[in-house]
């Protein structure tokens, strides 16, 4: 029995086959959405907008956007590397709200949310690219979020970090020792946040029970805290 119903929704996960998108279209799907997983990489200018239109009706937009991180010293850092992550992570974002924002407002029902990370809450030495995209993301998210609010359109974001997922935590990183020791010094919990658990969360936000947040970054890092 689930208590946050998103029966007969109709959500469009983007990236669904990285990051977070395996677990969210399971959970969603479990929840009773109808998930339409899209995998395209969205870089290309119309490519978001695309993907908003074969999905057709949407209750639901789930940005989930992932790249491998560079960590480049930040003196090192190429033109390249700060297109390509911004290109991935950053650009897609407002070209799908734009695309998705119009019935949600003129139905005046909507939910628009971000799966970032918590990289933009604290500062990570050689990750100055990856950091600043997804502030960019939070950003955005927040300025959003709180415009349409008063057309009961909810827009917000989780911001990530020890959340078990294949893109940044793949197995071979979880069984270092090193990675191990790591997670007890500095996760409160001790462990990774759960796959499931950030999606369960991820489903509530995206549910009636939670129309009260708008504009919001919720921090999901097993008990690490930005500071």
């Amino acid at each position: 029995m689930h208590h946050h119903n998103l029966l007969g929704k109709r959500v469009l996960i983007t990236h669904a086959d990285r990051f977070m998108g395996p677990e969210l279209c399971k959970v969603f799907a479990e929840h009773g959405a109808t998930v339409i997983a899209d995998t395209d990489p969205l870089r290309e200018i119309g490519a978001p907008a695309a993907a908003v239109a074969a999905a057709g009706h949407l209750d639901i937009l789930v940005v989930n956007l992932a790249i491998a991180a560079p960590a480049t010293p930040a003196s090192a850092v190429s033109e390249q590397e700060w297109d390509d992550t911004f290109a991935a992570l950053v650009h897609p974002l407002p070209r799908l709200c734009r695309a998705a924002l119009p019935a949600m407002l003129e139905r005046r029902q909507g939910k628009i949310l971000l799966m970032g990370s918590a990289s933009a809450l604290r500062g990570m030495k050689r990750a100055s690219t990856y950091s600043a995209a997804r502030g960019a993301q939070l950003a955005y998210v927040q300025a959003l979020g709180v415009e349409v609010a008063p057309n009961n359109v909810q827009v917000n974001a989780i911001a990530q970090n020890f959340v078990d997922n294949p893109t940044y935590f793949p197995p071979e990183v979880q069984a270092n020792p090193r990675f191990q020791e790591r997670l007890q010094r500095e996760v409160p919990l001790g462990r990774l946040v759960g796959a499931r658990e950030d999606a369960e969360f991820a489903a509530y936000l995206c549910s009636e029970a939670a129309n009260c947040f708008v504009g919001q970054v919720f921090p999901v890092c097993g008990g690490w805290v930005g500071r």
